[in-house]
Protein backbone atom coordinates (compact mmCIF):
# COMPACT_ATOMS: atom_id res chain seq x y z
CA UNK A 1 0.00 0.00 0.00
CA UNK A 2 1.24 3.31 -0.75
CA UNK A 3 2.36 5.95 1.55
CA UNK A 4 -0.29 9.54 1.45
CA UNK A 5 3.33 11.57 0.94
CA UNK A 6 3.89 9.10 -2.10
CA UNK A 7 0.48 9.59 -3.37
CA UNK A 8 0.71 13.27 -3.05
CA UNK A 9 3.86 13.43 -4.86
CA UNK A 10 2.60 10.82 -7.50
CA UNK A 11 -0.47 12.95 -7.79
CA UNK A 12 1.88 16.38 -7.87
CA UNK A 13 4.70 14.78 -10.55
CA UNK A 14 1.06 13.85 -12.94
CA UNK A 15 -0.19 17.77 -12.27
CA UNK A 16 2.77 19.44 -13.30
CA UNK A 17 3.37 17.03 -16.07
CA UNK A 18 0.15 17.64 -17.79
CA UNK A 19 0.90 21.69 -17.42
CA UNK A 20 -1.37 22.14 -14.03
CA UNK A 21 0.61 24.83 -12.52
CA UNK A 22 -0.26 28.04 -14.98
CA UNK A 23 -4.15 27.05 -14.42
CA UNK A 24 -3.34 26.70 -10.54
CA UNK A 25 -1.97 30.14 -10.96
CA UNK A 26 -5.26 31.54 -12.68
CA UNK A 27 -7.40 30.30 -9.87
CA UNK A 28 -5.64 32.11 -6.98
CA UNK A 29 -7.77 34.95 -8.40
CA UNK A 30 -11.25 33.01 -8.52
CA UNK A 31 -13.97 34.83 -6.80
CA UNK A 32 -14.93 31.48 -5.01
CA UNK A 33 -12.34 31.81 -1.26
CA UNK A 34 -12.63 27.89 -1.17
CA UNK A 35 -11.25 27.50 -4.66
CA UNK A 36 -8.30 30.34 -4.04
CA UNK A 37 -7.35 28.33 -1.03
CA UNK A 38 -7.40 24.93 -2.36
CA UNK A 39 -5.34 26.60 -5.46
CA UNK A 40 -2.96 27.80 -2.60
CA UNK A 41 -2.63 24.13 -0.87
CA UNK A 42 -1.81 22.85 -4.51
CA UNK A 43 0.92 25.29 -5.19
CA UNK A 44 2.13 24.96 -1.93
CA UNK A 45 3.08 21.13 -2.04
CA UNK A 46 4.13 21.49 -5.62
CA UNK A 47 6.88 24.39 -4.71
CA UNK A 48 8.05 22.14 -1.56
CA UNK A 49 11.68 21.56 -2.56
CA UNK A 50 11.43 21.59 -6.10
CA UNK A 51 13.47 24.42 -8.01
CA UNK A 52 11.70 23.54 -11.18
CA UNK A 53 8.15 24.19 -9.78
CA UNK A 54 9.21 27.11 -7.69
CA UNK A 55 10.85 29.11 -10.91
CA UNK A 56 7.62 28.04 -13.23
CA UNK A 57 5.61 29.50 -10.24
CA UNK A 58 7.16 32.48 -10.04
CA UNK A 59 7.07 32.83 -14.48
CA UNK A 60 3.37 32.37 -14.32
CA UNK A 61 3.07 35.71 -12.13
CA UNK A 62 1.94 34.28 -8.99
CA UNK A 63 3.40 36.41 -6.64
CA UNK A 64 0.80 39.51 -6.69
CA UNK A 65 -2.06 37.28 -6.34
CA UNK A 66 -0.42 35.49 -2.90
CA UNK A 67 0.65 38.91 -1.67
CA UNK A 68 -3.21 40.13 -1.87
CA UNK A 69 -4.22 37.12 -0.35
CA UNK A 70 -1.63 37.79 2.68
CA UNK A 71 -3.87 40.72 3.37
CA UNK A 72 -6.84 38.51 3.35
CA UNK A 73 -8.70 38.55 6.62
CA UNK A 74 -9.37 34.95 6.62
CA UNK A 75 -7.01 33.08 8.31
CA UNK A 76 -7.22 30.33 5.86
CA UNK A 77 -6.83 32.15 3.34
CA UNK A 78 -3.52 33.76 4.29
CA UNK A 79 -2.19 30.69 6.00
CA UNK A 80 -2.46 29.34 2.38
CA UNK A 81 -0.25 32.15 0.97
CA UNK A 82 1.98 32.59 3.32
CA UNK A 83 2.87 29.16 3.09
CA UNK A 84 3.34 29.45 -0.47
CA UNK A 85 5.99 32.12 -0.30
CA UNK A 86 7.90 30.22 2.51
CA UNK A 87 8.62 27.19 -0.11
CA UNK A 88 9.12 29.76 -2.69
CA UNK A 89 12.01 31.44 -0.71
CA UNK A 90 13.19 28.42 0.57
CA UNK A 91 17.01 28.04 -0.42
CA UNK A 92 16.40 30.03 -3.24
CA UNK A 93 18.12 34.28 -2.79
CA UNK A 94 16.71 35.10 -6.33
CA UNK A 95 13.09 34.25 -5.48
CA UNK A 96 13.64 35.71 -1.97
CA UNK A 97 14.55 38.85 -4.14
CA UNK A 98 11.54 39.14 -6.22
CA UNK A 99 9.23 38.42 -3.36
CA UNK A 100 10.54 41.13 -1.17
CA UNK A 101 10.38 43.32 -4.57
CA UNK A 102 6.90 42.46 -5.09
CA UNK A 103 5.83 43.89 -1.65
CA UNK A 104 5.61 41.03 0.41
CA UNK A 105 7.63 42.78 3.50
CA UNK A 106 4.86 44.36 5.26
CA UNK A 107 1.81 41.59 4.82
CA UNK A 108 4.42 39.29 6.39
CA UNK A 109 5.41 41.60 9.33
CA UNK A 110 0.93 42.01 9.71
CA UNK A 111 0.99 38.45 10.38
CA UNK A 112 2.50 38.09 12.81
CA UNK A 113 -0.85 39.96 15.17
CA UNK A 114 -3.06 37.02 13.11
CA UNK A 115 -5.46 35.26 15.40
CA UNK A 116 -4.12 32.06 13.02
CA UNK A 117 -1.06 30.75 15.34
CA UNK A 118 -0.09 28.96 12.03
CA UNK A 119 -0.01 32.01 10.23
CA UNK A 120 2.08 33.45 12.56
CA UNK A 121 4.50 31.02 13.00
CA UNK A 122 4.63 31.17 9.22
CA UNK A 123 5.45 34.55 9.03
CA UNK A 124 8.06 34.33 11.96
CA UNK A 125 9.74 31.89 9.40
CA UNK A 126 9.53 33.48 6.29
CA UNK A 127 11.32 37.29 8.43
CA UNK A 128 13.74 35.10 9.50
CA UNK A 129 14.82 33.79 6.19
CA UNK A 130 14.36 37.00 4.93
CA UNK A 131 17.11 38.55 7.63
CA UNK A 132 19.44 35.50 7.04
CA UNK A 133 21.45 36.94 4.26
CA UNK A 134 20.03 40.52 3.99
CA UNK A 135 21.14 43.30 6.23
CA UNK A 136 19.07 45.81 4.63
CA UNK A 137 16.22 44.05 5.01
CA UNK A 138 17.40 43.06 8.61
CA UNK A 139 16.56 46.97 8.81
CA UNK A 140 13.59 47.18 7.09
CA UNK A 141 11.95 44.11 9.35
CA UNK A 142 12.69 46.18 12.48
CA UNK A 143 11.67 50.01 11.36
CA UNK A 144 8.60 48.48 10.00
CA UNK A 145 7.50 46.42 13.44
CA UNK A 146 8.24 43.38 13.62
CA UNK A 147 10.33 43.40 16.87
CA UNK A 148 7.27 43.85 19.41
CA UNK A 149 5.25 41.05 18.20
CA UNK A 150 7.90 38.50 17.94
CA UNK A 151 8.82 39.48 21.08
CA UNK A 152 5.06 39.00 22.24
CA UNK A 153 5.43 35.66 20.18
CA UNK A 154 8.04 34.59 22.67
CA UNK A 155 5.84 34.36 25.68
CA UNK A 156 3.11 32.27 23.48
CA UNK A 157 1.94 28.85 25.28
CA UNK A 158 2.79 27.60 21.54
CA UNK A 159 5.94 25.74 21.44
CA UNK A 160 6.45 26.18 17.93
CA UNK A 161 5.64 30.10 17.95
CA UNK A 162 8.26 30.69 20.69
CA UNK A 163 10.78 28.41 18.48
CA UNK A 164 10.12 30.58 15.06
CA UNK A 165 10.27 34.01 17.19
CA UNK A 166 13.30 33.43 18.66
CA UNK A 167 14.75 31.99 15.19
CA UNK A 168 13.52 35.44 13.52
CA UNK A 169 14.92 37.43 16.22
CA UNK A 170 18.15 35.73 15.77
CA UNK A 171 18.72 36.44 12.69
CA UNK A 172 18.35 39.92 13.06
CA UNK A 173 20.58 40.16 16.19
CA UNK A 174 23.35 38.56 14.06
CA UNK A 175 25.90 41.54 12.88
CA UNK A 176 27.37 41.82 9.29
CA UNK A 177 30.83 43.37 9.73
CA UNK A 178 29.42 45.36 6.47
CA UNK A 179 26.39 47.18 7.81
CA UNK A 180 27.15 46.89 11.50
CA UNK A 181 26.39 50.11 12.97
CA UNK A 182 22.55 49.37 11.44
CA UNK A 183 22.61 46.14 12.78
CA UNK A 184 23.86 46.67 16.70
CA UNK A 185 20.86 49.09 16.50
CA UNK A 186 18.87 46.15 15.96
CA UNK A 187 20.54 44.43 18.92
CA UNK A 188 19.75 47.24 21.09
CA UNK A 189 15.80 47.92 19.67
CA UNK A 190 15.56 43.67 20.38
CA UNK A 191 16.74 44.41 24.33
CA UNK A 192 14.70 48.02 24.85
CA UNK A 193 11.80 46.58 24.09
CA UNK A 194 11.85 43.73 26.26
CA UNK A 195 13.74 40.67 24.39
CA UNK A 196 15.80 40.13 26.83
CA UNK A 197 14.30 38.01 29.70
CA UNK A 198 12.06 36.10 27.85
CA UNK A 199 14.95 34.88 25.46
CA UNK A 200 16.37 34.12 29.00
CA UNK A 201 13.64 32.00 30.42
CA UNK A 202 13.69 30.26 27.18
CA UNK A 203 16.68 28.65 28.15
CA UNK A 204 14.99 26.29 30.70
CA UNK A 205 13.27 24.70 27.37
CA UNK A 206 13.82 20.97 27.76
CA UNK A 207 13.09 21.44 23.98
CA UNK A 208 16.37 21.25 22.28
CA UNK A 209 15.91 23.18 19.20
CA UNK A 210 13.84 25.95 20.98
CA UNK A 211 16.76 26.34 23.40
CA UNK A 212 19.24 26.62 20.45
CA UNK A 213 17.59 29.13 19.12
CA UNK A 214 16.93 31.20 21.97
CA UNK A 215 20.77 30.67 22.63
CA UNK A 216 21.48 32.24 19.11
CA UNK A 217 19.18 35.36 19.83
CA UNK A 218 21.32 35.97 22.88
CA UNK A 219 24.38 35.40 21.30
CA UNK A 220 23.40 38.46 18.73
CA UNK A 221 22.53 41.03 21.62
CA UNK A 222 25.76 40.39 23.78
CA UNK A 223 27.62 42.08 20.67
CA UNK A 224 26.15 45.62 21.80
CA UNK A 225 27.68 47.31 24.35
CA UNK A 226 24.75 49.08 25.39
CA UNK A 227 22.89 45.43 26.35
CA UNK A 228 25.63 44.42 28.59
CA UNK A 229 24.65 45.92 31.84
CA UNK A 230 21.30 45.33 31.12
CA UNK A 231 22.12 41.30 30.24
CA UNK A 232 24.06 41.51 34.20
CA UNK A 233 21.23 43.23 35.70
CA UNK A 234 18.91 40.54 35.06
CA UNK A 235 20.53 38.05 35.90
CA UNK A 236 21.67 36.47 31.97
CA UNK A 237 25.31 35.32 33.17
CA UNK A 238 24.17 32.97 35.81
CA UNK A 239 20.91 31.96 33.87
CA UNK A 240 23.42 30.85 31.25
CA UNK A 241 26.48 29.49 33.56
CA UNK A 242 23.54 27.55 35.47
CA UNK A 243 21.73 26.50 32.08
CA UNK A 244 21.32 22.46 31.45
CA UNK A 245 21.92 22.47 27.00
CA UNK A 246 21.40 19.29 25.46
CA UNK A 247 22.81 19.82 22.24
CA UNK A 248 26.29 20.60 21.83
CA UNK A 249 26.28 23.76 19.36
CA UNK A 250 23.94 25.13 21.87
CA UNK A 251 26.93 24.48 24.91
CA UNK A 252 28.94 25.88 22.01
CA UNK A 253 27.18 29.24 21.93
CA UNK A 254 26.69 30.22 25.61
CA UNK A 255 30.26 29.56 25.64
CA UNK A 256 30.88 32.02 23.02
CA UNK A 257 28.56 34.71 24.67
CA UNK A 258 30.01 34.29 28.16
CA UNK A 259 33.12 35.52 25.99
CA UNK A 260 31.72 38.12 23.90
CA UNK A 261 30.48 39.49 27.43
CA UNK A 262 34.09 39.28 29.24
CA UNK A 263 35.61 41.02 26.17
CA UNK A 264 33.21 44.05 27.04
CA UNK A 265 33.58 44.56 30.72
CA UNK A 266 35.65 47.29 30.53
CA UNK A 267 35.48 51.46 29.26
CA UNK A 268 31.69 52.67 30.02
CA UNK A 269 29.96 49.41 30.05
CA UNK A 270 32.84 48.94 33.15
CA UNK A 271 32.02 51.93 34.83
CA UNK A 272 27.74 51.37 34.19
CA UNK A 273 28.26 47.97 35.85
CA UNK A 274 29.87 49.73 39.08
CA UNK A 275 27.52 52.88 39.28
CA UNK A 276 24.77 49.88 39.54
CA UNK A 277 27.05 48.21 42.14
CA UNK A 278 26.63 51.67 44.06
CA UNK A 279 22.92 52.51 43.85
CA UNK A 280 20.94 49.53 42.22
CA UNK A 281 18.66 47.15 44.77
CA UNK A 282 20.37 44.84 46.55
CA UNK A 283 19.64 41.89 44.25
CA UNK A 284 20.74 43.82 41.44
CA UNK A 285 24.14 44.59 43.29
CA UNK A 286 24.65 41.16 43.94
CA UNK A 287 23.87 40.13 40.38
CA UNK A 288 26.36 42.44 38.94
CA UNK A 289 29.09 40.99 41.75
CA UNK A 290 29.06 37.92 40.92
CA UNK A 291 29.20 38.78 36.83
CA UNK A 292 32.44 40.55 37.27
CA UNK A 293 33.72 38.04 40.15
CA UNK A 294 33.76 35.74 36.72
CA UNK A 295 34.22 38.11 33.83
CA UNK A 296 36.38 40.99 34.78
CA UNK A 297 39.86 41.72 34.39
CA UNK A 298 42.57 40.63 37.05
CA UNK A 299 43.52 44.67 36.42
CA UNK A 300 39.85 46.24 37.56
CA UNK A 301 39.86 43.45 40.99
CA UNK A 302 40.57 46.29 43.12
CA UNK A 303 38.71 48.91 41.81
CA UNK A 304 35.82 46.46 41.84
CA UNK A 305 36.04 44.50 44.76
CA UNK A 306 37.75 47.20 47.02
CA UNK A 307 37.20 51.00 46.27
CA UNK A 308 33.15 49.83 45.21
CA UNK A 309 32.78 46.99 47.67
CA UNK A 310 32.33 44.57 45.22
CA UNK A 311 33.80 41.90 47.86
CA UNK A 312 30.88 42.85 51.04
CA UNK A 313 28.57 41.77 48.60
CA UNK A 314 29.92 38.62 47.77
CA UNK A 315 30.21 38.16 51.49
CA UNK A 316 26.91 38.78 52.01
CA UNK A 317 25.95 35.90 49.78
CA UNK A 318 28.09 33.14 51.82
CA UNK A 319 25.87 33.91 55.03
CA UNK A 320 22.52 33.81 52.58
CA UNK A 321 19.61 31.76 54.10
CA UNK A 322 19.48 30.35 50.06
CA UNK A 323 21.77 27.58 49.59
CA UNK A 324 21.93 29.05 45.98
CA UNK A 325 23.18 32.24 46.79
CA UNK A 326 25.69 30.78 49.19
CA UNK A 327 26.97 28.69 46.61
CA UNK A 328 27.14 31.39 44.03
CA UNK A 329 29.06 33.52 46.11
CA UNK A 330 31.57 30.86 47.00
CA UNK A 331 32.18 29.68 43.21
CA UNK A 332 32.71 33.48 42.60
CA UNK A 333 35.25 33.61 45.45
CA UNK A 334 36.63 30.67 44.23
CA UNK A 335 36.96 32.38 40.76
CA UNK A 336 38.55 35.44 41.91
CA UNK A 337 41.13 33.65 43.87
CA UNK A 338 42.01 31.86 40.26
CA UNK A 339 42.40 35.69 39.02
CA UNK A 340 44.11 37.37 41.92
CA UNK A 341 47.86 37.73 42.06
CA UNK A 342 49.02 38.00 45.62
CA UNK A 343 52.99 39.02 44.97
CA UNK A 344 54.71 40.85 41.99
CA UNK A 345 58.54 40.14 41.46
CA UNK A 346 59.72 43.11 43.70
CA UNK A 347 57.56 42.67 47.05
CA UNK A 348 58.63 38.75 46.88
CA UNK A 349 60.07 37.11 50.25
CA UNK A 350 62.37 34.77 49.92
CA UNK A 351 61.50 31.29 50.61
CA UNK A 352 60.96 30.65 54.18
CA UNK A 353 63.37 28.29 55.64
CA UNK A 354 60.83 26.36 58.26
CA UNK A 355 57.50 25.21 56.56
CA UNK A 356 55.41 25.63 59.47
CA UNK A 357 55.96 26.69 63.34
CA UNK A 358 53.88 25.29 65.99
CA UNK A 359 53.55 27.67 69.30
CA UNK A 360 50.85 25.64 70.91
CA UNK A 361 47.42 25.72 72.15
CA UNK A 362 47.99 28.12 74.91
CA UNK A 363 49.50 31.08 72.83
CA UNK A 364 46.09 31.12 70.15
CA UNK A 365 44.28 34.26 70.26
CA UNK A 366 46.77 35.05 73.26
CA UNK A 367 48.36 38.55 74.02
CA UNK A 368 51.16 37.37 76.06
CA UNK A 369 54.22 38.21 73.97
CA UNK A 370 51.73 38.76 70.55
CA UNK A 371 53.97 40.88 68.63
CA UNK A 372 50.79 41.20 65.64
CA UNK A 373 47.18 42.37 66.22
CA UNK A 374 44.86 41.74 63.67
CA UNK A 375 41.11 43.66 64.26
CA UNK A 376 38.22 42.24 62.47
CA UNK A 377 35.52 44.53 62.62
CA UNK A 378 36.40 45.54 65.94
CA UNK A 379 37.24 42.12 67.29
CA UNK A 380 41.29 41.62 68.38
CA UNK A 381 42.51 38.69 67.46
CA UNK A 382 46.65 38.20 69.19
CA UNK A 383 49.09 36.51 67.01
CA UNK A 384 52.92 35.90 66.41
CA UNK A 385 54.88 36.82 63.45
CA UNK A 386 57.55 34.20 63.61
CA UNK A 387 54.55 31.49 63.22
CA UNK A 388 53.10 33.67 60.49
CA UNK A 389 56.10 33.86 58.41
CA UNK A 390 56.65 30.69 58.45
CA UNK A 391 53.32 28.85 57.79
CA UNK A 392 52.43 31.25 55.08
CA UNK A 393 53.52 33.05 51.66
CA UNK A 394 51.39 35.67 51.78
CA UNK A 395 52.54 36.89 55.82
CA UNK A 396 55.78 36.86 54.37
CA UNK A 397 54.81 38.99 52.02
CA UNK A 398 53.29 41.38 54.04
CA UNK A 399 56.26 41.28 56.67
CA UNK A 400 59.25 40.72 54.89
CA UNK A 401 58.20 42.53 51.34
CA UNK A 402 57.40 45.49 50.23
CA UNK A 403 54.37 46.36 52.35
CA UNK A 404 53.52 49.18 54.23
CA UNK A 405 53.07 47.26 57.31
CA UNK A 406 56.24 45.80 57.54
CA UNK A 407 57.30 48.28 59.80
CA UNK A 408 54.32 48.18 61.86
CA UNK A 409 54.69 47.27 65.72
CA UNK A 410 51.63 45.51 67.09
CA UNK A 411 50.03 47.02 64.09
CA UNK A 412 46.28 46.49 63.50
CA UNK A 413 46.56 44.83 60.17
CA UNK A 414 43.60 43.68 58.93
CA UNK A 415 40.04 45.11 58.92
CA UNK A 416 37.35 42.59 57.75
CA UNK A 417 34.42 39.84 58.21
CA UNK A 418 33.70 38.20 61.34
CA UNK A 419 34.27 34.85 60.05
CA UNK A 420 37.58 35.78 59.70
CA UNK A 421 38.39 35.07 63.63
CA UNK A 422 37.14 31.23 62.93
CA UNK A 423 39.80 30.79 60.47
CA UNK A 424 42.67 32.90 62.12
CA UNK A 425 42.49 30.23 65.33
CA UNK A 426 42.02 27.24 62.81
CA UNK A 427 45.41 28.66 61.21
CA UNK A 428 47.08 28.82 64.28
CA UNK A 429 45.93 25.78 65.76
CA UNK A 430 46.98 23.61 63.10
CA UNK A 431 50.07 26.11 62.47
CA UNK A 432 49.22 26.15 58.46
CA UNK A 433 47.72 29.75 57.08
CA UNK A 434 48.65 28.93 53.36
CA UNK A 435 45.35 27.96 52.61
CA UNK A 436 43.49 30.56 54.13
CA UNK A 437 45.53 33.13 53.30
CA UNK A 438 45.27 32.16 49.30
CA UNK A 439 41.71 33.16 49.84
CA UNK A 440 40.71 35.85 47.42
CA UNK A 441 39.22 38.24 49.78
CA UNK A 442 42.76 38.34 52.06
CA UNK A 443 44.46 38.34 48.17
CA UNK A 444 42.67 41.86 47.70
CA UNK A 445 43.02 43.07 51.05
CA UNK A 446 46.95 42.34 50.62
CA UNK A 447 47.14 43.98 47.71
CA UNK A 448 45.52 47.24 49.02
CA UNK A 449 48.83 47.84 51.51
CA UNK A 450 50.99 47.90 48.72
Amino acid sequence: MLSPILLMRTAALKLVMEGGIPPLVELLEFTDTKVQRAAAGALRTLAFKNDENKNQIVECNALPALILMLRSDAAAIHYEAVGVIGNLVHSSPSIKREVLAAGALQPVIGLLSSCCSESQREAALLLGQFAATDSDCKVHIVQRGAVQPLIEMLQSPDVQLREMSAFALGRLAQVKKITQFQDTHNQAGIAHNGGLVPLLKLLDSKNGSLQHNAAFSLYGLADNEDNVSDFISVGGVQKLQDGEFSVQATKDCVAKTLKRLEEKIHGRVLNHLLYLMRVAEKAVQRRVALALAHLCSPDDQRAIFINNSGLDLLLGLLGSSSPKQQLDGAIALYRLANKATILSPVDAAPPSPTPQVYLGEQYVNNATLSDVTFLVEGRRFYAHRICLLASSDAFRAMFDGGYRVRSCNCADVMVYQPFFVSLLGKGARDGCFQTLFCHPIFCCYLNSFN
